[in-house]
């Protein structure tokens, strides 16, 4: 399939409310890979398809990954599930084979060790598309102007605090990208803490 009939596709198995999302995420998407020197058309495809498989049913999502191995915090979450659920239907279903595009859809909530350029850009794009409204989004999109790094971590910072504060818990792996990314920042210079 190419982009345009992914994005049909897409208008009609996701809600409204979803899909509107989806296309904020593009456009945010294409905005940090120009700024920040992803591949555009790499960062376009990511962001489409990035939410492909968040409103299946959790049943569902389990079946797409029941040959894969993740561990049982992932599997009983829709919310973690969906980035892995949706790297599997977009390679599947969509017919998509690159792998930094597979990837950036898979780690788009948790984050991971070692982020690519383009992985930062669909995570941050996620928080900062032109349809969020929520307390600190533009925090987030301020740090997002001042360097990639800045506004993803400003996100794991956001999510990690919003869950301390709704008493829930907290995917270590999310705690672990977040670690990684301070480290690489600190190596590079951009880290200001």
């Amino acid at each position: 399939m190419d982009i345009q009939q992914i994005e049909t596709d897409l208008s009609n198995k996701l809600s409204k409310k979803r899909f509107i999302h989806t296309l904020g995420v593009v456009e945010s998407a294409i905005y940090l890979a120009k700024k920040y020197g992803a591949n555009v058309e790499d960062a376009r495809l990511a962001a489409m398809l990035h939410d492909c498989a968040k409103e299946l049913p959790l049943l569902e999502m389990q079946d797409l990954v029941a040959d894969l191995a993740c561990d049982v915090d992932m599997l009983h979450s829709g919310a973690l599930l969906h980035g892995l659920a949706g790297m599997v239907l977009a390679n599947t279903h969509y017919g998509i084979t690159n792998r930094e595009v597979l990837e950036a859809i898979r780690v788009h909530t948790t984050g991971k060790v070692g982020m690519s350029k383009l992985d930062k850009v669909i995570f941050l794009a996620d928080y900062i598309e032109p349809n969020r409204n929520f307390p600190g989004v533009n925090d987030i999109r301020a740090a997002a102007e001042q360097s990639l790094d800045a506004g993803v971590l400003c996100g794991f910072d956001m999510t990690i605090r919003h869950l301390i504060d709704s008493c829930d818990t907290i995917y270590p792996l999310t705690i672990v990208s977040r670690n990684d990314l301070i480290h690489h920042m600190k190596k590079g210079g951009a880290y200001n803490g």
